[in-house]
């Protein structure tokens, strides 16, 4: 039977069937209610299907108050199934509903149609009830500017920090904050397991999943299947560390984006050194102060604008675009349009960002003394300004949080099947030293390196190489040994993308002599935890 005839004759069910490698498996003593799985699909993501299902707001307290996951399912097709494989794009933060289907059609059919690919909308996490908002309109423009040129601009973004914390901790989300951490996400997704009735799962995560992944896969070591991990946590940072470790990153990948433009000035004439085209953005940042593009895009604005090219370079055609145009010509309008388009925050972005500083907050103990936070960004900016204070901004709530803070779960775990890790060296939101670690922590796990790469999730994005070693994992469970070093398996970057005016003629070239370049197909790259 294809997979197509066996797809159709799904159509017609509305409750999950296990296969029979996870049927009348026992659960928990009370495990939750199977989901009832309906049709959701759309002419993106034809084969979908969703549910929900209910669990503890309080584990210590499995009799109190509930509250419902939001789950989607692309069902297995295949006579034989491998069971659930949960999919997680990382955040904290972000929905997983619509991963399942873009996983489903990026893995060879012979892989996918052997799982049971679900997704989940974390706790408080979009469709996920109660869904956290704790401030809406926290990022309508125009903000101050993130990085303070007086005790009174930085005293505003501290104040705006305060103001978020506390509308957080006050009103109907007060005692749901105690409970949206990653901890209790990864009791959450057992519950799910339980709820499927399957003895074990296989998980792949990006980013921010990658710590979800690895805590589940310590808390529940047997539970685990196969694990994928791709662009990785450095679990022994979490979260402070990690976030000043990410701003020398951004502004290393920043460079690397200057230094595009700076190839391509006859395309965006620029200049052909990349210090001058970086001396050109942070003079747009400047005049943005006193009068902001469109009266919408200042400072900040423009900052969280840049932010998405440092996690995937096909933005990077159009945002060289953008400030060309800005810079050679006054043309406000490409800036603005970018901006409204990738970067506006809306009700699901405030729920994003509620549910991320919620998390991270709660994971681990912050410094409450703002005076640690302005010596340490004070001495990142003055190496690595690109990110800095902007960074500091956006995490600054955490200074100020109402709630405890729990310790960060120590990962290291020799209980599990063999594991595959995948890690770019030039990773800005994950720096390949999280890879590094994770891999050394993780005792049977493999580390497939993108040499070169600087974009953040890496698999299902265009390299057969990378793609070979995880459809071979999720198919059979072997891993590559032993490539020598760090790495088990090196596996070369795909190009840079192609500057916009030259794309056509670079496709065509492309197509007849080598792999073709990173385009702006990001459909993967926008549900994978951006800032933008």
């Amino acid at each position: 039977m294809s997979a197509a005839t066996a797809l159709a004759a799904l159509a017609g069910l509305t409750a999950y069937a296990p296969s029979a490698a996870t049927a009348q498996v026992p659960g928990p003593p009370r495990p939750p209610a199977a989901p009832v799985w309906k049709s959701c699909h759309s002419a993106a993501f034809p084969k979908l299907w969703c549910a929900s299902v209910e669990v503890p707001l309080d584990y210590a307290h499995p009799d109190g108050r509930k509250i419902t996951l939001a789950l989607s399912q692309v069902p297995h097709t295949a006579k034989e199934s491998l069971g659930p494989l949960l999919v997680n794009p990382g955040g904290p933060g972000g929905s997983g509903l619509a991963l399942p289907g873009l996983v489903a059609e990026a893995l060879p059919a012979a892989v996918s149609a052997r799982y049971d690919i679900i997704g989940f909308d974390p706790r408080g996490v979009g469709k996920s009830e109660p869904a956290l908002n704790c401030e809406p309109g926290h990022f309508t423009s125009v903000r101050p500017d993130p990085v303070p040129h007086s005790g009174a601009e930085e005293n505003a973004n501290i104040e705006r920090a305060a103001s978020f914390a506390k509308a957080c901790g006050s009103g109907k989300y007060g005692k749901l904050l105690e409970h949206i951490d990653t901890v209790d996400a990864v009791k959450d997704i057992d519950a799910v397991r339980a709820a499927l009735r399957a003895m074990r799962i296989s998980y792949f995560g990006y980013s921010y999943g990658t710590y979800l992944g690895a805590v589940y896969a310590k808390l529940f070591p047997q539970r685990v299947r196969r694990l994928v991990l791709d662009s990785i946590v450095d679990p022994t940072g979490v979260w402070y560390d990690n976030n000043l470790n990410q701003d020398y990153a951004f502004d290393a990948r920043f460079k690397a984006f200057t230094a595009w433009i700076a190839k391509a000035d006859s395309v965006y004439h620029l200049g052909s050194d990349p210090g001058k085209v970086e001396a050109a953005w942070y003079a747009v940042h400047d005049e943005l102060r006193t009068r902001p593009a469109g009266g919408k895009v200042g400072p900040g604005e423009f900052e969280d604008t840049f932010v998405p090219g440092g996690y995937y370079n096909g933005y990077w055609p159009d945002l060289a675009t953008a400030l060309a145009a800005y810079v050679n010509k006054g043309n406000e309008k490409p800036l603005v349009t970018l901006y409204g388009n990738n970067v506006t925050v809306d009700g699901a972005g405030d729920n994003g960002y509620s549910v991320y500083t919620a998390v991270q907050c709660r994971d681990a103990k912050w410094p409450r003394s703002w005076q640690t936070w302005h010596r340490d960004t004070q001495e990142v900016y003055e190496k690595a300004p690109f990110l800095a204070w902007n960074n500091t901004w956006y995490n600054a709530p955490c200074a100020f949080w109402p709630t405890g803070s729990r310790s960060p779960v120590d990962v290291s775990n020799s209980q599990l099947p063999a594991t595959l890790l995948f890690q770019a060296t030039e990773d800005a939101a994950t720096p390949y030293s999280g890879g590094v670690i994770m891999h050394s922590l993780l005792k049977k796990s493999s580390l497939v390196v993108e040499e070169g790469g600087g974009n953040h999730g890496i698999t299902l994005s265009g390299s057969k190489c990378l793609d070979g070693y995880l459809s071979a994992y999720l198919a059979t469970g072997k891993v590559p040994r032993g490539h020598g070093g760090t790495a088990d398996a090196i596996c070369q970057k795909l190009p840079d993308p192609v500057p916009a005016a030259a794309a056509v003629t670079a496709k065509a070239a492309a197509a007849a002599s080598g792999p073709a370049p990173a385009t702006g197909d990001k459909g993967l790259h926008k549900l994978l935890g951006t800032r933008g």
